[in-house]
């Protein structure tokens, strides 16, 4: 058992130092590149105006498809369910109630920066 967990636990060391370098040359390269300024201000430059406007479409298709693939897989589980023995139905139950909590966070995190980023415009 002690092996397989220190072979875990190496490749997680080893993700975490690739994704930390891949964040830290991404801050690097945003922290670096010249912003064209309008007006000599930063909230109008390009890089923040079309960062927001980013966040916004994104949280909007979030907003409308976590729900509609959330239905769809609350579909899927529930008939998967139904042709499961007892045991697995309360997998299958686990799962459903993930995809609602899962779905609900989703639209609630997408509304909340919408809000968020409402205050900025």
């Amino acid at each position: 058992m002690k092996g397989k967990r220190k072979d875990v636990y190496l490749k997680l060391k080893w993700c975490w130092k690739k994704a930390s370098v891949g964040l830290s040359t991404l801050a690097f390269f945003i922290m670096t590149a010249t912003p064209v300024m309008a007006e000599g201000n930063i909230e109008n430059s390009e890089i923040v105006v079309g960062t927001k406007n980013l966040i916004n479409d994104v949280t909007n298709w979030l907003m409308v498809l976590a729900p509609v693939i959330a239905g769809l897989l609350i579909i899927y589980f529930c008939i998967r369910r139904s042709a499961a023995d007892e045991v697995d139905q309360k997998k299958w139950n686990n799962r459903i109630v993930v995809a609602i909590v899962s779905c609900i966070g989703a639209v609630l995190g997408s509304a909340t920066l919408n809000l968020i980023l409402g205050y900025y415009s």
